[in-house]
């Protein structure tokens, strides 16, 4: 991987993705105070939100010529709809939300705002601009999943958030992230300086929304 493409991203976001780890929603699935009102809505605005997510790695499938990479964008697909969401289902029905219930619910604005973003690269661009647009939200999740175990060990034991923590922090999820990092530098290897810097300008959009969507949850905003 001589481009390292991710890593280039990376340090584009230091500054933004420093302050996940600070967010007062993040700090309370750490601790376990979170209200879990709060958390009910973000569990039902981050389903529908999954549900735009693998549209956005079936257009990858679509938008990609070699074999490989289109069944790693369609193997994503299969994990967010048969593995992440198995996730929130879990949760909703101890929240007392069913599917159908969520998907009728109406989608907040800053979430809106997101999907429609990565909807949009996903018909516009190619497919190393899809997975850039994609990798925030993936890789994000993992590190900070990963920060919470480490300030706080315990976390991952919680009676009602641990199951949270650890589906972020398994190593089934670490892989696929390892994954999506190196189709990304396959995607991009021989891309110009030019090329690099609009997925930069992407990978920095969808980092301030991944923010944004932290703000959306911790408000409660529709």
């Amino acid at each position: 991987m001589k481009q390292n493409t991710t890593r280039r991203l990376l340090d584009a976001t230091n500054d933004i993705w420093a302050n996940y780890h600070t967010h007062p929603f993040v700090r309370g699935i750490a601790d376990g105070t979170l209200d879990q009102e709060i958390f009910k809505h973000y569990m039902v605005q981050d389903y529908l939100y999954l549900l735009d997510y693998a549209r956005v790695f079936a257009l990858g499938v679509a938008k990609t010529q070699d074999c490989e990479s289109m069944t790693l964008f369609a193997g994503y697909v299969t994990q967010i709809l048969d593995g992440e969401l198995d996730i929130h289902r879990d949760y909703m029905e101890r929240l007392g939300i069913s599917p159908g219930e969520a998907e009728r619910t109406p989608m907040a604005l800053d979430n809106l705002s997101y999907v429609s973003y990565m909807l949009r690269i996903a018909y516009e661009e190619g497919p190393a601009e899809i997975a850039a647009a994609i990798l925030s939200c993936a890789l994000s999740y993992e590190v900070i999943a990963k920060e919470m175990v480490v300030k706080n060990p315990s976390c991952a034991e919680h009676p009602f958030y641990g199951e949270w923590v650890r589906g972020y922090t398994s190593e089934d999820y670490t892989a696929a992230n390892q994954r999506l990092m190196e189709l990304t530098e396959h995607l991009t290897a021989d891309y110009s300086v030019a090329q690099l810097r609009q997925l930069e300008e992407i990978f920095i959009a969808c980092s301030r929304y991944e923010g944004a969507f932290w703000d959306m949850a911790w408000e409660m905003r529709t």
